[in-house]
């Protein structure tokens, strides 16, 4: 097991030591290039990807180690159900949210759009689903949404700047309520009750942030 982290100042450090992880200290320079440092760190050329607040059941756990026996493909993709202020979310286009998380890493590596990243492999490379979730334990409160909130639209908005595109009026007043309808009502958003409600606001406002921050970047 290799734990690749960013210098971070709680217990990360120690409690992976005492396990006996291969723990190594990276500057971090982005989501995809410290996930891609990570990949080329391993020993073996079978890796499973997982974030920090990520876990697997014991369905998708027993799945993946009797595949290690003798893999049929070069690369899995899994569902990940994600855990917000105690509620697994099931909708709001939160769920299935298929990723690519097991793969040879001779065909495939991370990229993607920051903080977006993603698993890439050739077109020629078949992937089979696997049954059981990525378990993932995203905020604890609202709050940590909302602080998280800043900065992701911060990278989101630099990244779209990156590539030419620029946050017009239009787009600062109609994008967040296009959202909102699309997550509440089309991906079934109210099925999840308060906290559906919640999430789709916050998504809603975080498109705004994001082109709003994209407008001032153009206007600069």
């Amino acid at each position: 097991m290799v734990v690749v982290d960013s210098f971070s100042t709680d217990k990360t450090k120690e409690i992976c030591l005492k396990k006996g992880v291969r723990f190594i200290e990276n500057k971090f320079l982005g989501h995809i290039e410290q996930k891609n440092f990570a990949v080329e760190s391993a020993t073996y050329d079978w890796v499973l990807s997982l974030d920090a607040d990520e876990a697997l059941d014991n369905t998708l756990k027993n799945t993946i180690l009797e595949i290690k026996k003798n893999p049929s493909f070069q690369a899995y993709s899994m569902n990940r159900l994600t855990n917000y202020c105690g509620h697994w979310v099931k909708h709001c286009g939160w769920y299935p949210d298929r990723k690519l998380r097991f793969w040879n890493r001779n065909i495939g590596k991370w990229g993607g759009t920051n903080p977006h990243d993603e698993v890439l492999v050739g077109a020629d490379i078949k992937v089979q689903h696997l049954k059981g979730d990525i378990l993932h334990y995203s905020y604890y409160t609202i709050h940590d949404h909302l602080k998280q909130l800043n900065y992701f639209t911060e990278i989101m908005a630099n990244e779209a700047f990156k590539k030419g595109k620029k946050g017009s009026l239009i787009k600062i007043i109609f994008s967040p309520l296009v959202k909102f309808i699309k997550s509440y009502f089309i991906q079934r958003g109210f099925l999840d009750g308060y906290y559906g409600f919640i999430i789709c606001m916050i998504s809603a406002f975080a498109t705004f942030i994001k082109y709003l921050k994209l407008g001032e970047l153009s206007k600069k």
